[in-house]
């Protein structure tokens, strides 16, 4: 009788270790600018920094070397689902939009 309630409790505690209820807590791990596509699509050729800055935010990489050159780069890692990376640089010429890669 003993035996088979042990055999009863170890059955379900296994269960609920698969299931989550002794899982370890895990959370999304998000870095950089959000990259929302209704945003992006707002960015057109002959906007200012400014504007630019108003939509995305400022950028996560301005290179030294390039002034006229912004790199947005995101990043979503949630559990158990393959990473989300997203990434846009903004081309400026005479500190306006010149145009967009992603």
């Amino acid at each position: 009788m003993i035996r088979i309630l042990l055999l009863i409790i170890i059955s379900i505690s296994s269960a609920a270790c698969s299931t989550g209820l002794f899982s370890v807590h895990k959370i999304d791990i998000q870095q950089g600018n959000a990259l929302d596509d209704e945003a992006i699509a707002k960015i057109h050729p002959g906007m200012t920094r400014e504007a630019v800055v108003e939509l995305l935010g400022n950028p996560v990489l301005q290179p030294i070397l390039n002034k006229n050159r912004w790199e947005y780069v995101y990043y979503l890692k949630k559990p158990d689902v393959p990473a989300e990376r997203k990434k846009l640089i903004v081309y400026f010429e005479d500190d306006r939009v010149k145009s967009l890669k992603r």
